[in-house]
């Protein structure tokens, strides 16, 4: 097998790690000597061990002399776990083969100069685009303290996300739907606005074989969050931030009472700032973002320049009418030249539907394991 090959089967073991290392990224290890893998590993937990040491531990022999495929470079200094450089060097590797740099400032080249300076040939950016892709929320958090926003939006092949009564379930199939609950799997939190609790009553939580549940936030200017509505009622379960900008000590008292996190936040166009919002998530250590909101907080999060991916299902349907219920709300751009900028899409097919998965141009850029 070449390089290219088994860093790709390094990859496949990062992914398993999941919706589990937040705000950690995903990685991956491979040793191998002679053609034979005699240990691998990946980053299972947040404070568990990190790959490349889990694949030390898991070597059916003697890693002397081996090389390691590692899809990101390995960390250098000490955090809940001590520098896996050090475990490389005392283990007698004697090639690291290395997918992504990493851009955190702890590390940043560090550690692949440690590697050569204990005399370790080193070789990087195999499977780069792969492994990158693989950390895009790490990459994005590491570097700004902010979370990596995902707006999510389900419509028919007319763009239109309910009818005009205002009846959305469901435009898309089971497929799509299963989707979904993969990337809240993945997702440090989601946000909805309080419009979308008060008519859907939502759960927000992930609903897959083995679940990682993320943070569910709501966006509730004026504390209007019912009492009796499911996520007040699981808030103890799994947790729940209402984000506000009009105090009531009262209704905030009943909330806390019930498990809810109240955030107090200044206020922008009369609502929530979202970007003040982004700070305090990034400050919990929530690295990520599902936004599944209404058109209303749709459009209030571009605006704020908040989201960095935006994932679009289309079914095959049609609702037609101008009273129903387009993706993105407020006012609308003016000026065609002044319309978000989506890079070209990766389109996946669930089904009868289609995801289409762009990244906003213009978003800050996209950073190992701390």
């Amino acid at each position: 097998m070449t390089d290219a090959e088994w860093m790709l089967r390094a990859v496949a073991l990062a992914e398993r790690g999941s919706g589990f290392v937040n705000p950690n990224p995903l990685v991956g290890c491979v040793i191998v000597r002679d053609g034979r893998v005699i240990g691998e590993g990946w980053h299972e937990r947040y404070g568990s061990l990190h790959a490349e040491r889990n694949a030390l531990k898991n070597c059916t022999e003697d890693p002397r002399g081996a090389v390691m495929y590692v899809t990101l470079e390995p960390c250098c200094h000490y955090g809940k776990n001590p520098p896996c450089t050090e475990a490389v060097i005392a283990a007698g590797i004697s090639r690291v083969v290395v997918g992504s740099d990493d851009p955190n400032p702890l590390v940043a080249g560090k550690g692949l100069q440690q590697l050569r300076d204990a005399g370790i040939e080193v070789e990087t950016g195999v499977c780069k685009a792969e492994c990158d892709r693989l950390n895009r929320i790490f990459f994005h958090y590491i570097t700004t303290g902010t979370p990596y926003c995902i707006l999510k939006t389900a419509m028919t092949a007319d763009g239109k996300t309910a009818t005009r009564t205002g009846k959305s379930k469901w435009i898309t199939g089971e497929e799509a739907r299963q989707h979904v609950h993969e990337t809240r799997k993945r997702v440090a939190a989601v946000l909805c606005g309080i419009g979308t609790v008060l008519a859907d009553d939502p759960m927000l939580n992930c609903r897959t074989e083995d679940p990682s549940q993320p943070v569910r936030v709501v966006c509730d200017s004026r504390l209007r969050l019912p009492m009796s509505s499911q996520l007040v009622r699981t808030a103890r379960e799994i947790p729940v931030i209402a984000a506000a900008c009009v105090p009531d000590p009262e209704k905030q008292d009943q909330l806390e009472k019930a498990g809810v996190q109240v955030c107090m936040l200044p206020a922008e166009n009369g609502h929530v700032s979202l970007r003040a919002l982004m700070r305090v998530l990034g400050e919990m250590h929530l690295d990520s973002v599902l936004i599944e909101g209404g058109a209303e907080l749709h459009e209030a999060a571009l605006r704020a320049g908040i989201v960095q991916q935006v994932q679009v299902y289309i079914a095959p349907k049609m609702f037609g009418g101008s009273g129903a219920r387009p993706a993105v709300g407020g006012l609308g751009i003016a000026e065609v030249s002044d319309a978000y900028q989506l890079s070209a899409p990766e389109i996946t097919r669930f089904g009868d539907d289609i995801l289409l998965n762009y990244t906003v141009k213009e978003a800050a850029p996209c950073s190992q394991e701390s």
